[in-house]
């Protein structure tokens, strides 16, 4: 298991002073670091079509880019290019591992674990994110450049699928070593060449837009068949401007929507679906044929472990201690009595149900039949 060194910082002092105002280096903050994943294993993911991977190269001043899967990469030679995979904790458990650290940010905020491998010289160019990162350095060393967000910046499009920024001023330096993690909140410009052959793993966050949210209302109104309120006017006077939107309309078409928002049910429904919808595609087999109850609580008995599938996101939300609790899994909403907070906080915050814990469900039904959907779902499976 992999620890987090603040240096000198607490996670308090760390979200007070950095998280989204400015970026710092936590050199060392993986002690001892060793990669869970070889370059051969990153390049064997990127060959499988159901991971987003990509290739970011540059000859001379022309940037190229190329999409997976690759079956080889001869003809990018020996330096000057990158290979982006996204998504790795769907399918690398050991890699996956590398995220519960910074799990002191709660679940609906985490995105996924990008893993980056670059030959001498590579790098994808100055650019932004709009979403917090924290980068570890790997293999091999980077030579980092950040800055702090500036308006001024002006948008480059040196390739059509590939958007950086034109030069900034740096406020951290540094060539960064295996262990140090550098941390990037949004809008801060940054840049990272490959000093030599090196691996990078990025943990990024999520942070939808306006656009998306609504977006995402809407599909689930839609999906879920709510008409809601329809507009109506039965205080309307003669207007003789029948081309004209009032702004009484509007009022009352701004009414309409704030009301959707308003509704504290449908919002937490809405939300909890759309937030745990994952992004990526689930590395998800159902057993076949299914499990009964009975031989999942025998395997549990006899000291079987549980493992959460990588990826799978979990989160719930209970409005009053004593009402009942909406349990979110991949979109999926499970309604559970308030005295299950403590099963529902098992699965959402422990991504391995030891021997302790797993007996705890073997032994009771209700905890039992919730298991047997989820790992027949092919959400939760049995490890060695």
């Amino acid at each position: 298991m992999y620890q987090l060194q603040l240096n000198d910082l607490t996670l308090e002092q760390f979200l007070a002073d950095y998280w989204q105002k400015k970026p710092v280096l936590l050199k060392g903050g993986f002690a001892n670091f060793q990669d869970p994943i070889s370059p051969d294993e990153l390049a064997g993911l990127a060959a499988e079509e159901e991971v987003e991977s990509r290739i970011v190269g540059r000859n001379g001043e022309q940037w190229l880019l190329e999409t997976g899967p690759f079956a080889d990469y001869d003809q990018w030679g020996e330096q000057d290019w990158t290979l982006l995979v996204q998504a790795v904790d769907h399918w690398h458990p050991e890699s996956a591992a590398l995220i519960e650290p910074f799990r002191f940010i709660p679940n609906w905020r985490i995105d996924d674990l990008m893993i980056s491998y670059s030959t001498p010289g590579g790098g994808v160019g100055p650019h932004l994110d709009q979403y917090d990162v924290f980068i570890i350095q790997g293999l091999g060393k980077r030579h980092w450049r950040v800055g702090m967000p500036d308006q001024s910046l002006t948008p480059l499009c040196p390739h059509p699928r590939l958007l950086q920024i034109t030069p900034f001023v740096d406020c951290i330096n540094v060539i960064t070593e295996p262990g140090d993690i550098l941390y990037i909140p949004p809008g801060c410009p940054h840049e990272g060449i490959s000093v030599d052959a090196s691996l990078n793993y990025s943990v990024g966050f999520r942070a939808p837009a306006q656009k998306d949210l609504l977006t995402g209302l809407a599909d689930y109104l839609i999906e879920n068949d709510l008409q809601g309120t329809r507009y109506c006017d039965p205080e309307r006077k003669l207007d003789h401007n029948i081309g004209a939107i009032t702004p009484q309309d509007l009022q009352q078409v701004r009414g309409l929507l704030q009301g959707l928002l308003d509704d504290p049910k449908l919002l937490a429904s809405y939300f909890g679906s759309y937030i745990t919808h994952a992004k990526h595609e689930l590395d998800a087999t159902e057993p076949d044929p299914h499990y009964s109850a009975d031989e999942i609580a025998e395997y549990l008995e006899e000291g079987s472990v549980l493992a959460r599938l990588g990826g799978l996101r979990v989160c719930y939300i209970q409005a009053e201690p004593d009402a009942d609790i909406q349990l979110f899994i991949n979109g999926m909403t499970i309604v559970l009595p308030a005295y299950a907070k403590q099963t529902v906080q098992q699965l959402a915050e422990k991504s391995v149900l030891d021997q302790a814990t797993a007996a705890e469900f073997a032994h009771d039904p209700a905890k039992l039949q919730l298991l047997t959907q989820l790992i027949n779902l092919g959400y939760w499976y049995f490890i060695e």
